[in-house]
C-alpha cells in the first residue's frame, strides 16, 4: 500500500509499504481518507522530534477514515463506519487511561507520525478504543480536524481554562487551525473574543468568524491594545500557543485572577517571567497537551450541530510537503487537509 514517509530532515517520499496484518482481538482496521496537517508535522519534518525515532517513519498525526476490518470482540462498530482516530498510542491500562485521560498516559507508545508510524497511509490497524465514531453529516475532511485541532481547543478552553459564557478571551494566532477553532467555540457561548493576526487579510477573515477585536501584531503591540480596549482591566482567559515571543505580553493581558492556558511554543521554548506579578495578580497558568478521547466526541458533536472547522485547503497526499511549507511560513487561514 502507499504511505508518505520521512527518510531524514526535510526528506518526504511517497513509498510502497507492506499492508498491516489483519486486526487482532480488540483492534480495527481503518481505511484512511483524510489527514490533518499540524505544526507537530512541521517539527517532525524539521527533525525536531525530541525523542529517538526509527526512519523511515510514516507521517501524519491527525486523521479520519472508515472501518475496513474488525478484530475479535469489537462491539459498537461495523465495516463502513466513519471514524476519527486518536493521535497517540496510549496503553489503556494505567490510571489516567482508565479514567479517560489518555493524554496523561503513563506508558504512551508515542505520538502517531512523530515518534511512531502515523496515519498518512492507506490503512492502519488501531485499538478499537482509540477510534471515535463520526456523526452523520460530518465529512471525512471535517472529521480529520477533530483529534488535534478541535480536540485540543475543546480540552484547553473547557477542561483547563474553564471558559464560561460571557467571559472575555484573547486568542493568539487567530488564523491558525486551533486559533480559528478557538474563536468559533468561544463565540458560540457568547464570549468577547480578542485575537491576534499577522496581516490585515487574516484580520478580515477573523472578524468574519466573529472575533470582536482583531489586532495585527506586526503593526501594534497586542498587549497595549488589549489593555486599552479593556480599559486596563484585561481579559479573563488567554489562549496561548505561540510561546516565547508572546508569553510576557500574554500575562500582561490577563485581569487579576485571570487564566492562561498554553499548548504550544512555536516561537521558542524558553521564556522568563515576573514571579511577583504571577502571585500578586493571582494568575492561573495551565499547560495543556493533546486532549481526552471524550474531547474528540464533543468536537465531532459540535461539528454535527454546525460548528464546522475552517478549511484553508484540501490537497492530495502527494502535496503534503507543500502544505507543510505553507504552515511553516504561516501562509494559511484554518486547516490544511491531505486526502487519500
Amino acid at each position: 500500500m502507499q504511505a508518505l514517509q520521512i527518510f531524514g530532515d526535510r526528506d518526504l517520499r511517497l513509498s510502497q509499504v507492506e499492508a498491516p496484518p489483519p486486526p487482532g482481538p480488540g483492534e480495527v482496521e481503518v481505511r484512511i481518507r483524510a489527514v490533518g496537517l499540524n505544526f507537530i508535522d512541521v517539527w517532525g519534518f524539521r527533525g525536531m522530534a525530541f525523542a529517538k525515532r526509527k526512519l523511515p517513519l510514516t507521517v501524519g498525526a491527525e486523521a479520519a477514515g472508515e472501518i475496513s476490518g474488525l478484530g475479535e470482540g469489537v462491539e459498537g462498530l461495523k465495516v463502513g463506519d466513519p471514524v476519527a482516530l486518536y493521535g497517540a498510542l496510549t496503553c489503556g491500562r494505567c490510571r489516567a487511561c482508565r479514567e479517560g485521560r489518555d493524554n496523561l498516559c503513563e506508558e504512551v507508545g508515542g505520538v502517531m507520525g512523530f515518534h511512531i508510524d502515523g496515519f498518512a497511509r492507506e490503512r492502519v490497524v488501531m485499538p478499537a478504543r482509540l477510534v471515535v465514531p463520526v456523526p452523520a453529516g460530518v465529512s471525512a475532511v471535517e472529521a480529520a480536524c477533530a483529534p488535534i485541532a478541535f480536540g485540543t481547543v475543546q480540552h484547553m478552553l473547557f477542561d483547563n481554562a474553564r471558559l464560561e459564557p460571557g467571559e472575555s478571551i484573547l486568542v493568539h494566532a487567530g488564523g491558525s487551525g486551533i486559533g480559528t477553532a478557538a474563536i468559533k467555540m468561544a463565540k458560540a457561548i457568547g464570549c468577547t473574543v480578542f485575537t491576534t493576526v499577522g496581516d490585515d487579510a487574516k484580520g478580515e477573515k477573523a472578524r468574519a468568524l466573529g472575533a470582536d477585536h482583531v489586532i495585527n501584531y506586526r503593526t501594534e503591540r497586542f498587549e497595549g491594545e488589549v489593555r486599552r480596549l479593556t480599559k486596563r482591566k484585561g481579559v479573563d482567559v488567554v489562549f496561548e500557543h505561540v510561546g516565547a515571543d508572546t508569553w510576557n505580553g500574554s500575562l500582561l493581558c490577563l485581569k487579576r485572577g485571570g487564566r492562561l492556558v498554553t499548548c504550544g511554543s512555536t516561537s521558542g521554548v524558553s521564556a522568563t517571567m515576573n514571579l511577583m506579578q504571577l502571585f500578586q495578580q493571582q494568575y492561573r497558568i495551565t499547560g495543556s497537551f493533546g486532549c481526552r478521547i471524550d474531547n474528540i466526541r464533543q468536537s465531532l458533536a459540535k461539528m454535527a450541530e454546525g460548528l464546522t472547522p475552517v478549511i484553508d485547503t484540501v490537497l492530495p497526499l502527494a502535496s503534503f510537503e507543500e502544505g507543510l511549507a505553507r504552515l511553516e511560513s504561516r501562509q494559511v487561514f484554518g486547516k490544511i487537509i491531505a486526502t487519500l
